[in-house]
């Protein structure tokens, strides 16, 4: 297969996914090595959005050394932060090797608290360690001066619609605000109004990068597995499939779109026409896929480690395969996402 043009540019678009963020840390750091890549535009949700965030303040600090730097620094924090957290692993669970938190007795005392307690009395401080991580990691003035264009989608609470905001308008808040689960933590309120996770809305939002970027491809970095075989049974692992169905909900509905667009415009002028032209990749993993939804919560460096590792494998899997796809056509088979079940 003959090898893209280069210099490459590319849009990420990254998902959110807890500590399976680390995954995603892993591919960018992969796309990073790359001496011939340009990044125009990223669109992140939740995990995504501090992934996007971290990346382009660190390129802005020492292009793409200072960006794979910068994730790592970060995710070190992340870690060194959970230590102090009483969800932990169980004996078992470390001595079998599991990643699961689902046999650590402070988890399952956690997951029915969060069921029947709000977090306004769970937690009536608001506490959330990742605020003081993002503060002291990104430099917010020099990310709102970078070239790379970034989109972080949260989801307002009155209305149920996703908010996109934009480089000049980021901070520690607006992260916040885009990794918050309503059952974890109290609403982020920014210029008065308050906002949950924007995996509701949008996971992440395709959209700025078609509208607002003019590069022709966008790679998205998908963590939450849209299929599973079997129907859960037990109370958490429906609660599990039910979040799983939500947060991916909006992606397909944009997929979709660019599917339908992609057969039924013609490639000429316009806005229909640019989504037409769009060529999309994606990056994920089958391995991620049988880790249990409560690992989202380990942040042990160990497992971190793990999952950037397989981020990388998956990364340097598709350039090996498709790299020659970029510039040239979508390497994601849209066609399904047009088939009614």
């Amino acid at each position: 297969m003959p090898k893209a043009a280069l210099p490459f540019t590319l849009d990420f678009a990254l998902q959110g996914g807890g500590a399976h963020g680390a995954f995603t840390w892993g591919v960018l750091d992969r796309f990073l090595e790359e001496p011939d890549l340009r990044i125009e535009g990223v669109s992140g949700t939740s995990a995504g959005a501090m992934n996007a965030v971290v990346m382009v303040d660190g390129y802005a600090a020492g292009g793409a050394e200072g960006a794979r730097a910068a994730l790592t620094d970060f995710w070190q924090r992340v870690s060194a932060a959970a230590r102090f957290s009483p969800i932990q692993r169980s004996p078992l669970d470390v001595l079998m090797g599991n990643w699961t938190l689902d046999n650590s007795p402070m988890y399952a005392a956690f997951d029915m608290a969060a069921r029947v307690i709000s977090p306004y009395d769970l937690n009536p401080l608001g506490i959330n360690p990742l605020g003081d991580i993002l503060q002291a990691c990104v430099d917010f003035e020099r990310v709102a001066a970078s070239p790379i264009r970034l989109f972080v989608t949260a989801t307002h609470v009155n209305t149920g619609r996703g908010r996109i905001f934009r480089n000049a308008e980021l901070s520690p808040d607006v992260l916040l605000a885009s990794a918050c689960l309503p059952t974890m933590f109290q609403a982020v309120e920014i210029d008065g109004e308050p906002y949950w996770d924007g995996g509701y809305s949008g996971n992440p939002t395709m959209t700025p990068l078609v509208r607002e970027c003019s590069c022709g491809d966008i790679v998205l970095v998908q963590i939450n597995p849209v299929a599973r075989e079997g129907t859960p049974r037990m109370a958490r692992a429906i609660q599990d499939r039910v979040n799983e169905v939500a947060f991916n909900a909006p992606l397909l509905k944009e997929l979709r779109l660019l599917a339908l667009l992609n057969q039924v415009v013609d490639p000429g002028q316009g806005e229909c026409s640019r989504w037409a032209r769009m060529r999309v990749h994606r990056v994920s993993s089958e391995a991620l896929h049988t880790l249990g939804a409560s690992s989202k919560l380990n942040a042990e460096w160990a497992f971190l480690c793990l999952l950037r590792d397989e981020g990388r494998r998956a990364a340097a899997a598709f350039l090996e395969t498709h790299r020659g796809d970029i510039g040239r056509c979508s390497s994601l088979d849209l066609a399904p996402y047009l088939e009614e079940t």
